[in-house]
């Protein structure tokens, strides 16, 4: 049920800040895409637009539906989204990509791993506030490990360990932030780090201390070797600056090229002259700092911390248990990929093909965010409001 004084709840901070972001997206993407199609300078930015507009229509009817009502399709939802999940491990990748991520119809691809970040989100939003009661228990605590790491695994088997990291982190923070003993979850991130530690040590000795590429790893690794070099390449671009470094070298020189306030509005030499691949995409931060320069990355940044502050403050004012771990979910989410992503373009962070949210081009990655965005305003509207 919506009625008019729901309205009263509505941050409308959170709102206009989201308003300036997506236009400051769609500014620069005009930029970063305008010589990626020859003749047709707008044509990814038209096609964005769309997108957004379809995302405002899903936002809106996210918003005025009861977030309460989600409960009601959690199991039906969690199955399907498994069930997406292992059917796309049968698709035929496209375009020469190594994965099998999307499904195709026609000229339209669906990513079912992006939906089920919010499927996932809903899922343990509820088992944390149904078992409130018994939150100290071992099994509740095993129980969320599972529910998250099922579908987490299906995703790094496609492979997709951008995605699957995403995953983890939704599920680290959900539990910190759900009742969950401390202590277990710090055991938890105290393994997850002892394994990155023992990956690290694996590609050590088997590149003589990260000076070439791996061939052939000590202790067997369940990674593609595109993944591997990518976190060899991470340590040590320099080692193959014409291949599998050149990405990441070309985005750094575009964001120190940048300076203090850039070269100028569509006047980035790596943006425009296509030295640095997919600028579009997963690489838009480095559009911004080369031609924004640090003056205009810091206000992008900005952005984003005060839009999940707006959201953390939605979080703390939930009516409920369960509406506060759907955004706290959500904010874990989009923290998670904008540190990720932003991370990648200026050497700090692997490159894992996590684009930029309500940032990068990609139609299913708006949706999803904007379908988030409408999540969240659901809870924001129902917080405290007394229906009788």
């Amino acid at each position: 049920m919506f009625e008019k004084k729901m309205l009263k709840n509505l941050d409308w901070l959170f709102l206009a800040l989201l308003v300036l972001l997506l236009g400051t997206s769609l500014f620069v993407l005009a930029s970063a895409s305008g010589n990626v199609v020859d003749g047709r300078p707008y044509y990814f930015v038209q096609r964005q637009a769309v997108w957004l507009l379809l995302g405002i229509i899903v936002a809106a009817a996210a918003s005025w539906f009861n977030y309460h009502d989600l409960e009601r399709f959690v199991k039906p939802g969690y199955a399907l989204i498994l069930l997406l999940l292992v059917l796309v491990l049968f698709v035929t990748p496209r375009n020469g990509a190594d994965a099998s991520r999307w499904f195709y119809i026609g000229s339209f691809s669906f990513q079912p791993s992006e939906l089920g970040k919010l499927v996932v989100i809903v899922a343990l939003a509820a088992y944390l506030a149904q078992n409130q009661h018994r939150i100290r228990e071992w099994r509740v605590f095993f129980g969320a490990l599972v529910l998250t790491c099922v579908p987490m695994l299906l995703v790094m088997a496609e492979p997709d360990l951008g995605t699957a990291l995403v995953f983890g982190f939704i599920m680290v923070a959900m539990l910190w932030l759900g009742g969950i003993p401390r202590r277990r979850v710090l055991v938890l991130l105290l393994i997850v780090a002892l394994l990155v530690g023992v990956v690290f040590i694996d590609l050590w000795f088997a590149t003589d201390g990260f000076t070439h590429l791996a061939e052939e790893l000590p202790f067997p690794l369940p990674l593609r070797t595109y993944q591997l070099n990518r976190l060899i390449i991470f340590v040590n671009p320099e080692m193959d600056p014409t291949h599998t470094g050149y990405q990441i070298i070309q985005s750094k020189v575009a964001i120190g090229s940048g300076g203090l306030i850039g070269k100028g509005y569509g006047e980035g030499s790596q943006v425009q002259n296509n030295f640095l691949p997919t600028h579009h995409t997963d690489f838009i931060f480095a559009v911004v700092g080369e031609e924004l320069g640090f003056v205009g990355a810091i206000i992008v940044l900005a952005l984003y911390l005060l839009l999940l502050l707006c959201a953390m403050r939605i979080a703390m004012r939930a009516a409920d248990m369960f509406g506060s771990l759907i955004v706290s979910g959500i904010v874990a989410m989009l923290l998670f990929q904008i540190f990720t992503n932003i991370g990648m373009t200026v050497g700090l962070m692997p490159v894992t093909g996590i684009t930029l949210p309500f940032f990068s081009y990609g139609g299913t990655s708006l949706l999803i965010n904007m379908l988030a965005v409408g999540m969240i305003l659901s809870v924001n509207i129902r917080s405290n409001v007394k229906l009788f």
